[in-house]
Order: structure tokens, then sequence, then C-alpha cells
């Protein structure tokens, strides 16, 4: 034992220790708010960087180019007369001029066609904005022909827009929810589970691969045995993965506090928000609603399953990277064996992503009880809930799978690490593991 721990301390400090740890812990939370900041600063900068172009507009009709309005990215122009008999001529003509040209035929009361010319591709904001403007204003006239009086006020005050709102009911009574906020927060921790579970194999299996390479393994197996230098290798990897996780943790539980009190929440009960939290929510428009259905969700079990599931994929996945890494004497040759595993974390990662409308479907149940897939699939389910024989069913199966493997992974590694030379087979994998 004193020996695993020596080895599972080496692990650990000469992760934690380096600035690049240090760096990439605090900079990755720093890193996803860019991620989710930068599309929508770039889509503003889009919008509003770019010159207005100028559409040319000729109605055959006589009716609908007046609908089109002209707004900081399009100023339409209707050209006089009601028809042009070659839209490429016209084009040049302008020398330049006009980037598109919209015609809209005599016909297109029965066609619904409207046709846009330009030398480039038309980009699909200006296809949007014409369809939309367009199909609202032939329905008016269609309306309007039916010679029905006031049928266009009827149809509007007939139309309604359906908010549709989650109520949960739990033992504090009716709480607010929603499914959107529970689709991000399993999309979010299922992407981690990926991400970190990939990401610390490799590391393991690099690990390995560079011992064996500059032959300190045989001077660390001299004194210790090949079991016991694999496990403390996961182990201490691991240890530093939930130190990182504990670390972002902490930070989200402050910033959350922060914002809490920038709305004048002191209890994560959405009962507990104060009347002039409230206030202050309506005024900023949808606040109050986002406010409640987030802290609605009960994090607690949530990130208690996630470690869970962390641990256990962690251990099924990184043991098989580090007995693989134990059969190659370069990283260039890993390839053939990790493959597999890493196709494997794909369809774990798109089972989950394909579960997301139906969390209580057969293939998700099915998928988050299986083992190789649960890590992820199973945080797409939490937060929706899951029964509690299917949590402890999955687990159960999880860590025994994860024992078993590393069971076989060890088999593989004590073999495989002094092998040299001659590039280990699937076939040389399988007479190891017997």
């Amino acid at each position: 034992m004193n020996k695993l721990r020596l080895i599972i301390a080496r692990e650990y400090m000469s992760i934690v220790g380096r600035k690049s740890f240090i760096f990439m812990t605090l900079g990755m939370p720093l890193l996803f708010i860019l991620i989710m900041a930068v599309p929508i600063g770039l889509a503003y900068l889009n919008d509003k960087g770019s010159d207005t172009q100028q559409i040319a507009v000729i109605d055959e009709t006589g009716r609908y180019a007046a609908a089109l309005h002209s707004d900081d990215m399009y100023n339409f122009v209707a050209i006089k007369g009601d028809t042009v008999t070659n839209a490429r001529e016209f084009y040049d003509k302008a020398n330049g001029s006009l980037d598109a040209i919209i015609i809209i035929p005599r016909n297109v009361d029965s066609t619904g066609v409207v046709n846009i010319f330009s030398e480039g591709t038309i980009t699909p904001a200006l296809v949007s904005s014409v369809r939309n403007v367009l199909a609202d204003t032939i329905q008016s006239a269609h309306l309007a022909a039916m010679g029905i009086p006031n049928l266009q006020e009827m149809v509007d005050k007939a139309h309604v827009d359906v908010d549709v709102r989650s109520i949960k009911w739990s033992e504090e009574g009716e709480q607010e929810s929603s499914t959107d906020a529970a689709m991000g927060l399993g999309l979010m921790l299922s992407i981690i589970t990926y991400m970190f579970v990939l990401m610390y194999g490799a590391m393991i299996m690099n690990s390995v691969i560079e011992e064996k390479t500059n032959r300190i393994v045989e001077v660390v197996v001299s004194s210790c045995r090949p079991f016991q230098l694999m496990l403390g290798k996961i182990i201490g990897v691991g240890l530093v993965g939930l130190t990182q996780m504990a670390i972002w943790i902490v930070l989200l539980a402050i910033v959350g506090t922060v914002a809490g009190s920038a709305f004048g929440i002191g209890n994560v009960s959405p009962d507990a928000i104060s009347p002039e939290a409230l206030a202050q929510a309506k005024d900023m428009g949808a606040m109050e609603s986002i406010v409640r259905q987030t802290l609605s969700i009960n994090y607690l079990p949530i990130v208690l399953n996630f470690i869970i599931y962390f641990i256990g994929g962690y251990l099924l996945y990184s043991s098989l990277f580090a007995g693989l890494g134990s059969a190659v004497d370069q990283p260039s040759d890993s390839s053939q064996f990790t493959t597999p595993v890493i196709l494997i974390m794909l369809i774990a990662f798109y089972a989950g992503m394909a579960c997301m409308e139906n969390p209580s479907g057969p293939t998700a149940v099915w998928c988050s009880i299986i083992p190789f897939t649960s890590p992820v699939v199973m945080m797409i389910r939490l937060p929706f809930g899951v029964p509690t024989w299917q949590l402890l069913l999955s687990i159960a199966l999880l860590f025994g799978t994860a024992l078993f493997i590393t069971w076989l992974a060890a088999r593989i590694y004590r073999r495989g690490i002094l092998h040299y030379g001659k590039k280990a087979s699937f076939s040389d994998l399988f007479k190891w593991m017997k």
C-alpha cells in the first residue's frame, strides 16, 4: 500500500504542479464563456459591420413591393414599371450599384414563387426576410379578396400565442421548471463527461508510453508490481480530474452567489426571491422566469450522480487506455488500438444527443444502463428524473464492468509494459489476457 500511495502521489503532483494545469483549471471556465459569447458577438458585428446591400424590386403585380421595408442590412428600391424583359441585362446596366434583383411575378398569388437574381450566392438572411414579409402580405391580400368585412381583424384576434409552462410537483409544492434548462444542464454534463474521460484517459496512455520509451518503467517495476503501477496511474490522474472539477464547482458556486446577490436572492428556493428582485427581473424582460426555472432544478443529487458516473466511466476507459498504451512503443503506433475505444465513446456521445428529445424512451433507458454508454447518456436523463431502480442497476453494471475491464487491462499491462521491438497485434493482446 505504501508503494501504491507513492505512485498515486507522484502522478498527482506531477500534473497538479504544472503551470498548464493551473492555467487550464482557471482558464477553462473563461473559455466556456468565450465559446458562448464569441458567436453572439460575431453575429452582432456581422449584422452591424456589413455595408447595406442595394436590392432592386420589380413587382409585376404592382401590389407587394411596398411591403419590403429597408433596414440596416438591405435597402429595397422599387423599380418603376411592372416588368423587365431581361433581369441579367438590367443588372449589368446598374454597373455594380445593385447587389440583387427581386422579381415578384404576376402569378405569385397562385404559385407563391418569388425570384431573386444575383451574381453571388443569395444570403439566407435575405431569402428569409423576403419569404416572411411576402407570405404575410399575400395572405392578407387573399383574406381581403374574400369580401368578408373585417376578416383580417377577426383572424388577428383569433390568433393566440400559446406559452407552455412546466410545473413540477415536489414536497415544497408547485415549482416552475424548464425543459430547456434541464436539457441544457444534461447536455453540458454529458459533454464534460465525454471530454474529460477522453482527455484523462489519453493522458494515462501517453504517460505509460513515455515511461516505456525512456525505459523508466524497467526501474519502477523492479520495486513494485505492474498492477500497482497501473492502478496508481489511474487513481492519481483520476484525483487530478476530481480536483479540477471541485475547483470549478466552487467557482460556479461563487459566481452563482454573486449573481444571486445582484438580484436580491438569498436562498436557492424560488419562493425566497424578494419582491424587489422580481420587480427588477420583470424590468429586464424574462429574467424572472429564467431565475425561477434555473433554481427549480435540484442540483445536489445531479452533482453527486455526476461524480459517481464520472468515476465509473473514467475507471472503465482509463484502464483500457493504460492497457493499450503498454502494448506500443511509440505514440504513433497507438491509433490501431485506441480507435475502437474512441469510436465507442463517440457512439455514447451521439446516443446521448439522440436521447435528448425523449429521455424516458427505450433507447435512452437501455443506453443509460449499458456500461459503455451510461456515463454520457445518464447525464442527459438525470435532470429529468430517473427511477431509482434504473439508477442503481446502471451504477452497479458500470462499476462491475469497470472492475472487470481493469482486471483484463492489468493482464495486458503486466506483459506489454516490458514488450519491445515487435509491434503487438490484437491477437497478442488476447494471448496476454489469457
